[in-house]
């Protein structure tokens, strides 16, 4: 195991532990969730969304700004998935134009699979190690960070840019 250099700044030591761990964390639960599934981060990501989203379906332009995907990104994750079994592109009611992204059953029946195997995972290695007055901080911490980025979400060009093009093609803004 490699020593790290004290930076002498107590700051940018924690954060570099945070982004190590968080590294290391990230790719346990992915190769976890693909061993258990056969399902990359990705599809899972896409899956998971689409699990919570009104009758498993979801506007493509919702589903990019929600994942923070650019469009090409989207568009050959879910023609693998399509091709799979796991998704459908189907129009949209509301905009001819446009389309949405739906579960298929057995997309459905795989991601409530991987939802499970993730939170197994996540409650093993994250909250029975940190504890609940750890966790606590730990989502109060999450909670600081997320209102902070939503905040400089609004000055970023790029996502004023994609909430822009979410409000005229009439669909609804994630929280």
């Amino acid at each position: 195991m490699q020593q790290q250099a004290d930076t002498g700044v107590p700051e940018l030591e924690a954060w570099r532990r945070y982004t190590a761990a968080h590294a290391q964390l990230a790719t346990h639960l992915s190769r976890e969730l693909t061993r258990a599934t056969g399902l990359s981060e990705a599809d899972h990501q896409v899956l998971d969304a689409l699990l919570d989203a009104p009758q498993g379906r979801m506007r493509a332009l919702e589903l990019r700004y929600t994942l923070q995907w650019e469009k090409s990104r989207l568009s050959h994750q879910v023609a693998r998935m399509t091709g799979r079994g796991l998704v459908d592109r189907v129009a949209c009611p509301q905009d001819a134009r446009g389309w949405d992204i739906a579960l298929t059953g057995a997309g459905r029946e795989a991601a409530v699979r991987a939802r499970r195997v993730r939170e197994e995972s996540v409650r093993r290695l994250v909250v029975d190690t940190l504890g609940a007055e750890r966790l606590a901080g730990f989502a109060e911490a999450a909670a600081l960070l997320a209102t902070r980025l939503q905040q400089a979400a609004l000055q970023d060009p790029d996502c004023r840019a994609a909430r822009a093009e979410l409000e005229r093609n009439g669909a609804s803004l994630p929280e």
